[in-house]
């Protein structure tokens, strides 16, 4: 007989993350004021290596659940573990160098990023609809917060506040669902929830519980018609920030719905692939078309999420196991590509974002060329052009919907990716372009040890991804199988825990 698995080693990386951001505020306050407070930030993301070490050690557990099963193991927590505490580490990289260094909120700011990772990480691993609640409260309120770190601005607390409103309105609208939802089967554990929903004496609970909690999800993931946060909260949020908050939180909730509509309600899937079907076309059609408008970068990438949000929605119409590893690997090719970018503007554009519009950019690759290369990569592989990670994510996620049967949307995605091509290469080339004689000089920027780290682990990714795809597309589908794997009831797990409860 096997014996059972502490519950305290399914939490592993959540435990470590913890103990980073409790470390980082003790040093903080307890040390003198001269101090170098930058330091906290390499014990922020030595912390975030370790966790990210412990989420692949989590690889030789046994699938199963712990905490009276709320949290589970397996192959598909780890998946979304690893990529978010990657994504964690390279944004901690980039703020290392780009935060001013007279800043004296270097203690805080880390323990936010580190302590909000918590609750992106808890999010992908909970089976139990409070405790994924709760977890989304702890990686908003971090979210919130950093959001404004930038006060000496108006347009970062504007930014933060517009972003707490309507993700506060938000989650009340997933609350509400998973209230509603333990009305009608009695019970908020997930895989309890799917057996008991096809039976349910009042189907309409289980509809309107499922449409809430679908509107909470979407606005985290910035879907239209959702969406409406994005640009203001990208362009007024520090750029090492935005790094973070447009890739990370997204990959938590993404992971969040793949559980809600694959594992929760697959007997819905008649009534919430449709949905998600108009979801996807909407986002990939309004975000492209207002990102053809921008002249500000970060404004024009904010539309772009919207989009890219709406591409990752097309692989829900891929049919079980399929569908899932697509949309991981969009996940990871995304998450890869847009966290590069988005140093690469950070370190150009400069903490105060003086130089932020599209003509700002213009000659970056004679300025340049390590940053201005490093730009027509990433966005090269945002529009999806081979031997990126862009080019096979769209491919895998549009092949799974032609698998599904979802031949429009394919056609609709395929028409919307010529025209994110538009304002991609639009950038490329003026990046390109040679600098004319009456283009004010600007110094070429300086890139340090840690920002040429975040930049190289982007881009290594990003190549990787899209020249040698299997590891990670291997990755997916196992995370797939484990999902889509027929869960035990969790009231016989609950009362054997030597049985695993898939």
């Amino acid at each position: 007989m096997t014996p059972p698995v502490p519950s305290i080693e399914r939490i592993l990386p959540e435990v470590v993350l913890t103990l980073t951001g409790v470390a980082i505020m003790l040093i903080d306050a307890s040390a003198p004021p001269s101090f170098p407070r930058r330091l906290l930030g390499w014990v922020a993301a030595v912390g975030t290596t370790i966790a990210l070490w412990t989420s692949l050690w989590q690889l030789s557990l046994p699938e199963g659940t712990g905490f009276s099963s709320t949290v589970e193991t397996s192959a598909f927590t780890v998946f979304f573990h690893v990529l978010i505490c990657g994504i964690v580490l390279v944004a901690i990289l980039l703020a290392l160098d780009t935060l001013p260094e007279k800043s004296h909120h270097f203690g805080e700011f880390f323990a936010l990023v580190v302590f909000g990772a918590v609750g992106m990480c808890l999010m992908t691993s909970a089976v139990e609809l409070l405790v994924i609640f709760i977890a989304l409260e702890i990686s908003s309120l971090s979210t919130y917060i950093l959001a404004a770190y930038r006060k000496h601005t108006g347009r970062s607390p504007e930014a933060s506040i517009k972003y707490f409103l309507l993700g506060s309105f938000a989650t009340a609208f997933l609350l509400y669902g998973i209230a509603l939802v333990f009305g009608a089967t009695g019970t908020t554990q997930i895989y309890e929830i799917a057996y008991r929903a096809p039976s349910a004496q009042n189907p309409a609970l289980i509809l309107a519980a499922l449409a809430l909690m679908l509107v909470g999800i979407f606005f985290k993931v910035s879907a239209a018609p959702f969406h409406v946060w994005t640009p203001d909260v990208y362009e007024g949020a520090p750029t090492p920030v935005v790094a973070l908050l447009s890739t990370a939180p997204k990959v938590a909730a993404f992971a969040v719905l793949l559980r809600i509509v694959y594992e929760m309600f697959p007997a819905l899937h008649s009534l919430w692939a449709p949905l998600l079907w108009i979801v996807s076309v909407l986002s990939m059609t309004v975000g492209n078309l207002a990102a053809l408008r921008q002249k500000n970068v970060k404004r024009m990438l904010a539309y772009s999420s919207i989009a890219h949000a709406g591409y990752l929605l097309a692989a829900f119409a891929g049919t079980g196991e399929l569908g899932i590893s697509a949309a991981a690997f969009y996940a990871a090719a995304y998450a890869a590509t847009n966290v590069g970018i988005f140093a690469v503007v950070s370190v150009i554009a400069g903490y105060d974002e003086n130089l932020s519009l599209i003509d700002d950019f213009r000659g970056l690759v004679y300025r340049t060329p390590l940053l201005g290369g490093l730009l027509i990569f990433f966005l090269v592989s945002l529009t999806g052009i081979p031997f990126t990670g862009g080019f096979f994510g769209k491919f895998y996620t549009f092949s799974a919907a032609i698998n599904g049967g979802a031949v429009a949307l394919v056609i609709i995605g395929l028409l919307n990716s010529g025209l994110a091509a538009a304002y991609y290469l639009r950038l490329a080339f003026v990046a390109a372009q040679r600098p004319s004689p009456d283009q004010p000089s600007t110094p070429a920027p300086q890139i340090g040890a840690a920002v040429g780290a975040a930049l190289g682990l982007a881009a290594v990714v990003t190549l990787i991804l899209g020249v040698a795809p299997g590891a990670t597309l291997d990755a997916t589908q196992s995370a797939a199988h484990t999902l889509q794997a027929p869960p035990a009831p969790a009231t016989t797990a609950a009362t054997d825990p030597t049985l695993p409860t898939r």
